[in-house]
């Protein structure tokens, strides 16, 4: 993909594009008599939430394990396993910048997997680090000799993406997994992951995202009931034939099908989004996997929150206008157009259209119109933490569910009707800059001698 300025103006006049079109829409009740200025609210509200309740949310309850393969795969019998002379071989490959406070205890994990030495290598791309990352992975390569390190310059660019390209010149293994600095598996995950992805045929894997600390502060534990509300949709879109997304940490890659992609988009800031699409529209499916998860740090305030979702959010979108054509074409399942649409419509276009109605109001002079499908959205965003939360997992405990948390989870959510609408106008309005915005990791106590100082 071009990462020039043709492909930034594309973007640019797509989001304007987007941004008129979702004023238009909900600012237009309001010019509607007032005893049928909601109909459209709740005519969108009825098929919205119906397609999420009955083919996402129902399903989702299914619990889907590594002894359940996917449909169309051979059985997968629990605690089965390839002899030792099949286990292929993997590379697992983290991106570090100024992680001194995680590096260590990642590397020693990662030494801790269970899985046939001789098909297992590490690598970490010290990406340009100024603090003493490079340091301590001068000295854990000496004690560990299967840690391989690569290093990029400070200037090197593509973020994230190209530090992964430049590591995936040197692979030979069949599956590569991608992990961030303060990533946490079991022992067992490969022994467990391996086996799956390759009784299911899948091109890509990714591990539910469990919040290490999700005791820390109200914060931490809202982004715990987000990342189960986030499985337990992803597992339910899959099982009914939509389409499961990368969510970079804990995302195991076939290497072929990764190469065939053209590796990792340096021009997007969600390297893990634009995948996902990429082997989509390649007809190369991605599964996902409850338990194990991979366990990673929250973030702890709300300004750190912030500047992580306006990254998400802009990548989200990005993707969809990079490769808006092929999503509609016949390279895609009816059930899968269907899905992406939906979905497109309650995480994009659903707080754009909020903001617009709450601006015809005010012009208007009178009542929200479409708060009818915000209410439904917001509802059933609620049942899945609490689906989610309910479910049985290893890893950290999930928070407990009453009327109370799950209150706590749906307020949560509604940051996204803030974040998505700003990103999509600085999109339409302001030149872009790719700038690869790194997440703090904090560790814990003891983790490095000298821990991170720095604020977020």
């Amino acid at each position: 993909m071009d990462a020039g300025g043709t492909a930034t103006d594309r973007r640019r006049a797509k989001a304007v594009v987007f941004v008129l079109v979702c004023a238009a829409l909900g600012m237009a009740p309001h010019w509607l008599p007032p005893a049928r200025n909601t109909w459209p609210a709740i005519a969108a509200a009825v098929l919205l939430g119906g397609y999420s309740l009955r083919t996402v949310l129902l399903e989702s309850l299914r619990p889907v394990s590594f002894s359940t393969p996917p449909a169309g795969s051979a059985p997968l019998p629990a605690g089965s396993a390839p002899p030792t002379d099949a286990w292929p071989a993997v590379d697992v490959v983290v991106a570090a910048r100024d992680e001194q406070a995680v590096i260590s205890r990642l590397v020693e994990h990662l030494a801790g997997l269970r899985y046939p030495q001789e098909s297992l290598r590490f690598w970490v791309v010290d990406d340009g680090s100024s603090d003493r990352t490079p340091e301590l992975l001068e000295g854990l390569q000496q004690r560990f000799p299967q840690l391989q390190v690569v290093r990029r310059p400070p200037d090197a660019g593509g973020g994230k993406s190209g530090a992964l390209n430049l590591v995936l010149q040197q692979l030979q293994g069949r599956w590569m997994l991608v992990l961030d600095a303060d990533a946490q598996l079991q022992v067992d995950t490969l022994e467990r992951l391996i086996p799956y992805a390759e009784a299911g045929g899948w091109a890509a894997v990714q591990l539910r995202k469990a919040v290490a600390n999700a005791g820390v502060n109200l914060l931490t534990r809202a982004q715990a009931m987000e990342m189960a509300l986030d499985a337990v949709i992803q597992q339910g879109r899959l099982a009914v034939g939509g389409v499961a997304e990368l969510r970079g940490n804990g995302q195991l890659l076939n290497r072929a099908a990764l190469l065939a992609c053209g590796g990792f988009n340096e021009a997007t800031v969600t390297d893990d989004l634009d995948l996902s699409f990429r082997l989509l529209v390649g007809g190369r499916p991605i599964g996902v996997a409850w338990d194990p998860p991979v366990r990673e740090e929250a973030v702890l305030s709300v300004r750190a929150l912030l500047r992580q979702r306006q990254r998400w959010a802009e990548g989200g979108l990005q993707r969809f206008f990079d490769y808006g054509p092929q999503l509609l074409s016949n390279r895609l399942t009816g059930r899968q157009r269907l899905d992406l649409f939906s979905f497109f419509l309650l995480q994009y276009a659903m707080p754009m259209l909020a903001v617009a109605d709450l601006a015809g109001a005010l012009v208007t002079r009178s009542l929200p119109c479409i708060w009818p499908l915000s209410i439904v959205a917001l509802g059933l965003s609620g049942l899945a933490i609490v689906s989610g939360c309910r479910r049985p997992s290893e890893g950290p405990e999930l928070p407990a569910m009453n009327l109370w948390a799950m209150g706590l989870g749906i307020a949560y959510l509604v940051h996204w009707f803030v974040v998505i609408p700003w990103v999509t106008l600085r999109m339409a309005v302001l030149p872009k800059r790719l700038v690869w915005a790194k997440t703090l990791h904090l560790g814990e106590p003891g983790d490095d001698e000298q821990p991170a100082t720095a604020a977020v």
